[in-house]
């Protein structure tokens, strides 16, 4: 599936940096289509199911919370 994002562009420095305005992601590059293809990976690991190697162990907590 794609989908399509708007990415905002700079230079800090030496690099250009790329971020994704819907998403809080944002990559870097020597050049624009650096940037752009760096956004591109890291959005596509942003929004790649973590899968776990060891499965977590879920507990319930009692929690006494005093209101003020």
């Amino acid at each position: 599936m794609k989908q399509t994002f708007t990415a905002t562009l700079w230079q800090e420095g030496k690099w250009i940096v790329a971020q994704c305005v819907e998403v809080d992601v944002a990559s870097q590059g020597k050049t624009e289509d650096e940037a752009l293809n760096n956004l591109k990976e890291a959005l596509r690991l942003h929004f790649t199911p973590p899968v776990a190697t060891v499965l977590p162990k879920m507990r319930t907590i009692e929690v006494e919370i005093h209101a003020a």
